[in-house]
């Protein structure tokens, strides 16, 4: 029997509170053992007394308030620290910008170490516990999450589960001839195993990583790579692989990080003769992992990576009382935004805010317009196909409307992934250059220009007004359009999602003090919005949210209710102007004047146009 008077007082109390649970479901996974499980407390616990006093003080303030995270004063900033400033250190020195830009969330893309030309953007780890030489040290890290926590500043960073690179040192032992580091991966002698998997397993990237399984040639061995064939998926039937995982994942979090995002999670347990996705034991790990924060690290916060339809992304949350991750990507709404903005329709939108909203409060969304990835057309098409809009052809039209291949789009991306025998390819391009920006400047247009920078700032204020985590893609604040550059890059120029992972442009930036330039308009713009948001307690998470009618398929209405107070929102996805009837009695307009007109009849907005309406 565990004695939990041997551990400090503090540690102890929350471990006891959570004991039988963690212990149980370890059990229930592991076939019961507890030789696995006592190496699990082992670790946990040095990992509470590992961690440093600033970051225990840290968590007992967030224990006290754990809902934190759910203020509408958070908003969040995603960057690759080597496009932003070269690095750690020089992000350390650019932080003045960070909250000069509003925001006190701060995600690093991949920091940890991967081989060069075979990382897929750094997602195929090879050390956990060390940084790429290129963008610093472990040391650097910790200087960096300690001056963004003197500034209020939390931090989140990447922990790619699901695979390691090749050349991590388990997958060096394996290949060595390691019986136990092998037993970390899936090894086959012959095809026969793999292709039952394959009758069922679908491919990731059908096109650029075909299959699931990868040949290697000096094993004379057969590996399963889910992804890409230099990433060897982990088995997470093997409880050394979990515990060995959750330690690494309390070194990242004892080094400052506040928010563990876990990369493609529902891909975690592998199991024959399923899809081996979104599998019951991957819900079981994910529970065990918020315990084990909630007892070495409570003011930690698991964000979960589930790339899929709203009925399979909502069960990542666990349930109120046996909660999964604190918060997931909003990723539907996401695409839904851009099919909208193509289509100049918003009913999809529409239904897929309702469904958003018609979670429960203490499920928390984070917001984006844009981030490193590209943009997958996984939209409901079952629900498209009563407007007439078959698969096939409307990923065609999107494509074509976003690339700038349709008359009259102004908007500028890439393809990425096309696979011309099934008519699907996804999207690449930053905010600003989708949103007609870029043509506008190239064409020296000032008409275009003046409605391709209204059509971001409508877009980045609806994304403000949604209930959840905004977070800007970094660049995005100041209008920073494609890279082209990247097509001349040796190890890049085959991943049109560089064309928007350009390196940060700091001559523009400045541009944002600089009156009537784009910088300027969209900067200060996103300051006065996100301003307005941290003011008004209506945009914290406690209030009801839901769409409402506008007559019109081009316009989204969404309403934030909180008591007395009520804030209105329109946003015009349409390419003319439209009129908004309705009494203005005691509405004060809080957002820009220019994008709208107003008389006594109501609101106008015009083409891409919004508006915030206050009051209480």
């Amino acid at each position: 029997m565990l004695n939990f008077n041997n551990y400090e007082k503090e540690y102890g109390e929350r471990l006891k509170k959570n004991f039988a649970e963690l212990l149980w479901l370890f059990s229930e996974i592991y076939n019961n053992d507890l030789d696995a499980f006592e190496n699990l407390c082992t670790l946990m616990y040095e990992g509470y007394k590992n961690r440093k006093a600033g970051l225990k003080k840290l968590d007992r303030q967030r224990e006290k308030n754990p809902d934190w995270y759910k203020s509408n004063e958070l908003l969040g900033m995603m960057m690759y620290t080597d496009v932003f400033a070269g690095g750690l250190k020089g992000t350390l020195e650019k932080l003045d910008y960070v909250v000069d830009a509003g925001c006190n969330y701060l995600h690093f893309m991949p920091l940890l170490e991967s081989p060069k030309g075979r990382s897929d953007g750094g997602y195929a780890v090879a050390d956990f516990r060390k940084v790429q030489p290129s963008l610093g040290t472990m040391k650097d890290l910790e200087k960096l999450t300690e001056a963004c926590h003197k500034r209020g500043i939390s931090c989140c960073l990447d922990f790619v589960m699901n695979h390691t690179s090749e050349d991590h040192a388990w997958a060096k032992a394996a290949r060595a001839g390691d019986e136990e580091a092998k037993k970390k991966y899936f090894f086959f002698k012959d095809r026969t195993i793999p292709d039952e998997y394959e009758k069922i397993v679908p491919q990731v990237f059908p096109t650029t990583a075909p299959g699931n399984f990868t040949w290697l040639e000096d094993m004379q061995e057969y590996v399963m790579t889910s992804f890409y064939p230099y990433q060897w998926d982990l088995n997470y039937s093997n409880p050394v692989v979990f515990n060995e995982m959750v330690d690494n994942m309390i070194f990242l979090v004892n080094r400052g990080i506040d928010v563990i995002r876990l990369d493609a999670v529902p891909y975690i347990w592998k199991e024959l003769g399923t899809n081996c996705r979104n599998l019951p034991q991957v819900h079981t790990l994910v529970r065990m992992m918020r315990i084990i924060c909630e007892v070495v690290c409570p003011g930690v916060l698991l964000l979960g990576e589930v790339v899929m339809e709203p009925a399979k992304v909502v069960p990542y949350f666990g349930t109120v009382e046996k909660p999964e991750c604190h918060m997931l990507y909003n990723v539907t709404t996401m695409a839904t935004t851009w099919h909208t903005l193509a289509t100049h329709d918003v009913r999809l939108l529409k239904r897929q805010l309702d469904i958003v909203n018609g979670l429960p409060k203490e499920y928390v969304f984070l917001n984006y317009l844009r981030c490193h990835d590209d943009i997958g057309w996984g939209l409901d098409y079952p629900w498209l196909r009563n407007f007439g809009m078959e698969e096939v052809p409307h990923k065609k039209y999107l494509n074509d409307y976003l690339t700038g291949n349709w008359p009259g789009s102004n908007a500028r991306g890439e393809l990425y992934n096309n696979d011309p025998r099934l008519g699907d390819a996804r999207l690449c391009g930053t905010t600003a250059s989708l949103c007609g920006v870029e043509a506008a400047l190239f064409e020296e247009s000032p008409e275009k220009l003046e409605r391709g920078i209204r059509c971001d700032l409508m877009l980045h204020a609806y994304m403000l007004m949604q209930s959840g985590i905004p977070v800007i893609y970094s660049g995005d604040e100041i209008g920073q359009l494609n890279d082209y550059g990247y097509h001349n890059v040796e190890d890049k120029a085959e991943d049109s999602r560089y064309l928007h992972r350009g390196d940060f442009e700091w001559e523009k930036a400045e541009l944002r003090n600089t009156e009537g330039s784009v910088q300027e308009q969209i900067f200060s713009t996103l300051q006065n919005l996100e301003e307005i948001r941290k003011t008004y307690k209506i945009f914290s998470s406690d209030a009801n949210v839901y769409t409402v009618d506008t007559w019109s398929d081009e316009v989204l209405g969404i309403k934030r209710v909180n008591g007395t107070e009520e804030i209105l929102g329109f946003f015009n996805f349409g390419d003319r102007a439209y009129k908004i009837f309705m009494n203005m009695d005691g509405y004060q307009v809080l957002t820009d004047p220019d994008a709208i007109w107003q008389d006594a009849d109501g609101i106008a907005l015009k083409e891409y146009g919004y508006v915030w309406l206050y009051r209480s």
